[in-house]
């Protein structure tokens, strides 16, 4: 696979607090088309993967490359669902106004979002269920019905490749339906989605690729080939639980 084919490539990541690795020396490229979990205990680098990847935190070495780019020349290529609870849902703004800032990157930050851009908008808030919902106030929204105008905000950047930072986290079961439903849709159109994932026994069901962290990199590749006792006690050591074992699937939890 060429560089500008590849949705993402990093190469020796490492990122510190306070001194302290919080991720070391990750290296991985990412295939296009494909729905990859980014699994690992708490603590393990999960959310800031993500968040040293788009650059909203300092890196202390390595690189990332986006399609053969550096991700500021890729912006637009790219979708961020950041986790719900990180967003100030007080802000006075209709669901509408939320969906349609994901359409700037397109226009340009000083034109105007006219009738195509609403009814782009209008579109997105449709295939996540929310149409209903365009005129009302996000802080009105229950926390189910806020990650889904999230999600229709990713689906109008129209990007080719997506971050989501637990999505699944606080929702119900309709709304972790829809965005399933919503993943499958945009990996049937080719794009990449790395998905920061909590509930194991759901990794088989949802995901065709996996990442495992824990600090470093403990594998990546095909969850079939991936997601086996093996491996997931290796990445999370003492804090996992085997509940169900057979043939064709192994059913976790961690804690």
């Amino acid at each position: 696979m060429s560089e500008q084919n590849t949705p993402l490539q990093i190469e020796g990541l490492t990122v510190a607090y306070q001194k302290k690795p919080v991720l070391r020396d990750i290296s991985l490229t990412i295939p296009e088309g494909k729905l990859i979990g980014i699994i690992g205990p708490n603590g393990a680098g999960k959310s800031t993967l993500i968040k040293a990847t788009l650059g909203l935190i300092p890196k202390v070495t390595g690189s990332v490359s986006i399609f053969g780019r550096p991700y500021q020349e890729q912006r637009k290529l790219i979708g961020y669902v950041p986790q719900r609870e990180s967003v100030d849902w007080d802000f006075p703004t209709s669901a509408l106004d939320v969906v349609m800032m994901g359409r700037y990157g397109h226009l340009g930050w000083f034109k105007r979002p006219g009738v195509r851009e609403r009814e782009y908008a209008l579109d997105c808030l449709e295939k996540v269920g929310m149409a209903d919902f365009a005129g009302r106030q996000i802080s009105q929204l229950s926390g189910g019905q806020q990650q889904r105008i999230f999600l229709a905000r990713a689906l109008a950047q129209d990007a080719r490749l997506y971050f989501m930072d637990e999505p699944f986290v606080g929702v119900d079961a309709a709304t972790e339906k829809a965005i399933v439903t919503l993943l499958n849709e945009l990996k049937k159109q080719g794009k990449t989605v790395l998905v920061v994932h909590h509930d194991l026994a759901t990794v088989k069901e949802y995901f065709d690729w996996i990442i495992l962290l824990n600090v470093e990199l403990m594998g990546i590749g095909p969850t079939a080939e991936w997601f086996t006792r093996e491996h997931l006690q290796k990445t999370y050591g003492g804090r996992l639980t085997l509940l169900q074992q057979d043939e064709e699937a192994v059913i976790v939890s961690s804690r």
